[in-house]
């Protein structure tokens, strides 16, 4: 190893003491993948060091091989089920982890962005990794984003380079020349969305006709096939926004349900400005006596997007058929 690297290596450590790291590890094969994540771990190992590793399957299987004996002491999670909707990742994974671990620093190895996310999926994913550093800034934890450049488009790995500080791959270590301020990245991906067809079910709502709101979401989701429990999460993560919409965005909304591909997608439209780009993404306090509603919502859900502009707020909730 150069001495340059070495040095920079050496900062990275003497940061790791007291802050937030957060790096993208650009791999283009198994060995790659191996040799930028399982020393990452064994160090944590060797520091008796919680550690979380959430990643699709198939790379859970091949890390857990490389570590053999060490691979008991790991949490793992397939990421294409905890974190099928990214916004269940800060809350529900990573908040939840180092609130396990209070006091103690930790390392995470997160996938978050793999080859056959859906262009839905993919503005919530990059919002999530920006949110990453303003949710944890100051944590004591080290969160390792491995990223497939042999897979994905080039546009992502830009991407990646914007909200990661650090960048690994198989030579070096590296700062990042293209971080770019969360908050600029969340608003680059707070875009207006595609129109459904015109002859959409919509219903308008306000507080007297809240009660509306279930049974119509119930309707067309039961005839397009959901059923059960699904159907009964559906309802209550569409109260939940048409609730936020009457005390938040004006005393009243309108909500919308269509099919998409593969997906029941609701849509709750008020006059309202959404909340920060944190909403939804960390839990309240226990003793807090509101903020659950989007929490709430992104855990229920496979995907939740949010648009926020001058003229209102629009949140789509989507369910897997």
């Amino acid at each position: 190893m150069n001495r340059e690297l070495t040095g920079y290596l050496s900062r990275v450590e003497v940061a790791m003491v007291a802050s937030l790291v957060h790096e993208a590890l650009f791999y283009r094969t198994a060995d790659d993948y191996r040799a930028g994540t399982v020393p990452f771990v064994e160090r944590a190992l060797g520091r008796d060091e919680p550690v979380l590793v959430a990643v699709p399957g198939p790379r859970i299987d091949l890390l857990a091989a490389a570590l053999g004996a060490g691979a008991a002491q790991v949490r793992f999670l397939d990421m294409t089920s905890a974190g099928r909707n990214p916004g269940r990742i800060i809350p529900w994974v990573l908040h939840a982890f180092l609130d396990e671990h209070a006091g103690r620093r930790v390392r995470i190895v997160g996938e978050p962005i793999w080859a056959g996310r859906s262009v839905d999926e993919y503005p919530a994913c990059v919002q999530h990794e920006a949110l990453i550093n303003v949710t944890f800034a100051g944590q004591v934890a080290s969160i390792l984003c491995p990223y497939d450049a042999a897979a994905l488009p080039d546009g992502v790995l830009h991407d990646a380079a914007c909200t990661h500080p650090v960048l690994v791959d198989a030579q070096a270590r590296t700062e990042s020349m293209r971080y770019t301020d969360p908050d600029d990245v969340v608003a680059a991906f707070n875009q207006p969305f595609a129109e459904p067809a015109p002859q959409t079910p919509t219903l308008d709502f306000d507080a007297p006709s809240l009660p509306l709101v279930r049974d119509f979401v119930a309707f067309y989701a039961e005839r397009a096939g959901i059923s059960g429990r699904r159907v009964d999460d559906l309802q209550l993560a569409v109260n939940e926004l048409a609730s936020n919409a009457v005390v938040h965005g004006g005393g009243a909304g309108q909500v919308r349900v269509w099919p998409g591909d593969g997906q029941l997608i609701c849509e709750v439209r008020d006059r309202g400005k959404a909340e920060g780009p944190l909403a939804g993404l960390v839990p309240p306090a226990p003793e807090s006596l509101g903020g659950r509603g989007l929490v709430l919502v992104n855990y229920l859900c496979d995907l939740v997007r949010i648009h926020t502009g001058p003229e209102g707020t629009a949140v789509r909730a989507y369910l897997d058929l």
